[in-house]
């Protein structure tokens, strides 16, 4: 009797045993192992997409240091170009990229796959990296980082659609939302501004159902990409050491500024948009040129740092002593985007929405007459203010910047810069600037197919010639 209870037992805790360490184990690995392969080829992706973007940048630069005048040529052929290759190939590969995955996520159910295709796909990733690199190319202000989540997005969307049927089910959503962590992660090499990013700005659904695959994801690309490009920092270690405690009024002024100014930035890009609607070919082609001669002109004349992503220019104000400020590179580091965004082509708003912010933040810096430390506090405060007006995404910004400068000791100052940025900014718009144009994206892929809609209109006419 005895000994029947111990087989009985043996066999039970055998069953426990193969049900949780085989069966358990196997579901498990099926389920990470496409993550992991989509992870691997965003972080491949990304690297290769960072040194094209910087290559071109850095051409635009050694152009006009030959001859300055070459932007009047630069900025025409690269502006028609990058909006003829997104035209043609890909229409919604233009702009930032970010309101595409957001609106594939929110559409992401088995009835609109084919609707998610035009957002997510392979043709769209060749033509995201092609339009933006003939963009920034012509000088056009305009950052690489929105579209690296798109090119994320895809790539995770091609291998969930590559999956076997006989695996387990993996839910499409939560792949598009892993793909953009993984591929903000890639880009500023900031695993923690990947995963608060996807929790504050794309989530809808509860993360606990693939927290693992979500952390997975964001530390093999961010691993991926600084294999290949380093262990660096986005904007390396500035000086702020010992602040002093009057630093606070001025990152609630800076903030307070950079969030008003983000937000009119992106009220801006959003007025024209809306304005352009109605124009027609022609009309399309003449603003295309009017924007690309208006960069032209304002870099040649007035201040090139109207120019391209505005990295350059958030290095000079954190690391060189040349941090004053001036209203004029603040106007232009604004205007830049305003014209690049409404082109028509890729390229996205975070990084010159940070470069705007550490303009603002060398100008307040400049009016308060700090210096050193103090400066680099409140360029930094800027930058998060800035980048929450645009995104409204308080957290995701403080972190994001604190990531890409490694400057911890300055935590407080940058979420209380977040958090009054983001206040203020709701004073010109409650809703942010990426949900906006989330819900036009929606609201164009749910309207009835042109070609569905025509063929029913040739039936119904067939049918009623034949009736007479």
């Amino acid at each position: 009797m005895k000994h029947n209870w111990r087989k009985r037992g043996r066999k039970q805790l055998k069953l426990y045993f193969d049900l949780i360490f085989s069966n358990g184990l196997k579901i498990n690995a099926l389920q990470a192992i496409p993550f992991w392969i989509a992870s691997l080829l965003v972080g491949l992706v990304a690297f290769g997409y960072a040194r094209l973007f910087s290559s071109s940048e850095n051409l635009l630069q050694h152009i006009l240091h030959w001859h300055s005048w070459m932007i009047f040529i630069m900025a025409p052929a690269g502006f028609l170009l990058a909006v003829l290759i997104a035209k043609i190939f890909a229409p919604n590969a233009k702009g930032s990229g970010i309101p595409q995955v957001m609106a594939a996520i929110e559409l992401s159910t088995a009835k609109n796959d084919h609707k998610i295709s035009k957002l997510l796909s392979l043709r769209i990733i060749v033509t995201k990296i092609a339009s933006s690199l003939m963009m920034v190319l012509g000088g056009g202000a305009i950052g690489r980082e929105g579209p690296t989540i798109q090119i994320a997005g895809s790539i995770f969307r091609i291998v969930n659609k590559w999956i076997p049927a006989s695996w387990p089910k993996l839910s499409r959503q939560s792949f598009i939302l892993t793909g953009a962590a993984a591929g903000l992660a890639a880009a500023f090499n900031t695993p923690l501004g990947g995963v608060v990013f996807a929790m504050e700005e794309l989530s809808k659904i509860h993360l606990r159902f693939f927290r693992t695959a979500l952390f997975s994801a964001v530390i093999i690309a961010g691993l991926t990409a600084q294999a290949l490009l380093g262990p660096y920092l986005y904007l390396g270690y500035p000086d702020v050491k010992g602040p002093s405690f009057s630093i606070f009024l001025g990152v609630i002024v800076t903030a307070i500024v950079a969030g008003l100014l983000g937000s009119l930035m992106c009220k801006a890009i959003l007025r024209i948009m809306k304005w352009k609607r109605s124009f027609s070919g022609t009309k399309v082609f003449i603003f295309i040129l009017f924007a690309a001669l208006l960069i032209a002109l304002l870099a040649f004349f007035f201040n090139d740092e109207i120019l391209g992503s505005g990295k350059d220019l958030m290095n000079e104000a954190l690391f060189t002593n040349q941090k004053s400020g001036s209203w004029h590179t603040v106007a232009l580091r604004i205007i830049g985007p305003i014209i690049a965004f409404n082109t028509g082509a890729a390229g996205g708003v975070f990084a010159p929405s940070l470069a705007a912010g550490a303009s603002v933040g060398s100008l307040v810096s400049d009016l308060f007459h700090f210096a050193g430390a103090n400066a680099n506090i409140i360029i930094l405060s800027g930058m998060v203010g800035f980048l929450t007006g645009v995104t409204r995404t308080p957290f995701t910004s403080a972190i994001l910047v604190l990531e890409m400068t490694d400057r911890h000791s300055v935590i407080f100052h940058l979420m209380l810069a977040a958090l009054v940025s983001n206040i203020a900014s709701m004073i010109i718009d409650k809703h942010s600037f990426y949900e906006q144009l989330k819900n036009e994206y929606v609201e164009d892929a749910l309207l009835p197919d042109k070609t569905v809609i025509q063929t029913n209109t040739e039936e119904k006419k067939t049918e009623q010639e034949h009736e007479g």
